[in-house]
């Protein structure tokens, strides 16, 4: 199954959130398909991790966006299974420190880019800075408009520049998300994860959504289109959690 061409977001292909089914897991059955699909990958992905760390011309940049509890920490303790963590760095941006907002909104992103031969995992990213930001007008609409553009020459610069960027954003229903929330609460081992915050930012559901669509649109570009995953599933491409 090529999952490339299922879910990649073209250019100018008049994207809608609204035509996305969350909790469709195509081609996967059940979890038994998902796990051999996942093992498959694993090996597959060690492989290419090596050659790419000996080649020492290239990079890759994965770049995860998701609701709270999207699974975005799902996605990368699957990837992990099949990383050699010497050539690879997850970097987990949360609201910017004092030193990061005294620069352009893209200069933190840039210190966590990877070297040639590494691979980087971006849990939340650069895209912040058009959803988060355009939801709770933090800056004025003038403003995170054009983060649209500058957002796509930073990328076109990396790609330029020999990264190979793969961006994700792990789509879950708001009911799925609510489901995961309870479950953090019950749950002994996931309550560290629970966060009053989550809650917080329910009542802006649709809001959210208006801004993914928009980030989807306008950034869906030739070096570096995005894939719209519904209900994440534990394969390599993207990951999360199993149907």
């Amino acid at each position: 199954m090529d999952f490339t061409k299922r879910f990649k977001v073209e250019p100018h292909a008049g994207f809608r959130m609204a035509s996305l089914d969350p909790d469709a897991t195509p081609g996967i059955r059940d979890k038994a398909v998902a796990r051999t699909m996942l093992d498959r990958d694993i090996k597959r992905l060690y492989d290419l991790q090596y050659d790419l760390y000996a080649e020492n011309r290239r990079s890759l940049l994965i770049v995860l966006q998701a609701m709270d509890a999207g699974g975005k920490d799902g996605t990368i303790r699957s990837l992990s299974l099949g990383l050699n963590p010497q050539g690879c760095h997850v970097t987990s941006f949360k609201a910017p420190s004092t030193a990061e907002s005294e620069h352009d909104f893209l200069w933190r992103i840039h210190q966590a880019v990877p070297s040639r031969g590494d691979i980087a995992i971006f849990n939340r990213s650069h895209y912040e800075d058009v959803l988060v930001v355009r939801v709770h007008n933090l800056v004025p609409r003038g403003v995170w408009q054009q983060r649209y553009e500058q957002i796509n020459r930073f990328e076109q610069h990396l790609a330029a520049n020999g990264t190979t960027i793969l961006k994700f954003f792990l789509h879950i229903s708001r009911e799925e998300q609510k489901r995961r929330l309870i479950e953090r609460l019950e749950d002994p081992r996931k309550r560290w994860k629970y966060s009053q915050h989550d809650l917080e930012e329910r009542p802006f559901w649709n809001d959210y959504m208006k801004a993914y669509e928009a980030a989807l649109r306008h950034c869906s570009t030739g070096p570096a289109p995005p894939a719209c995953r519904s209900r994440p599933t534990s394969i390599l491409t993207p990951t999360g959690s199993p149907p």
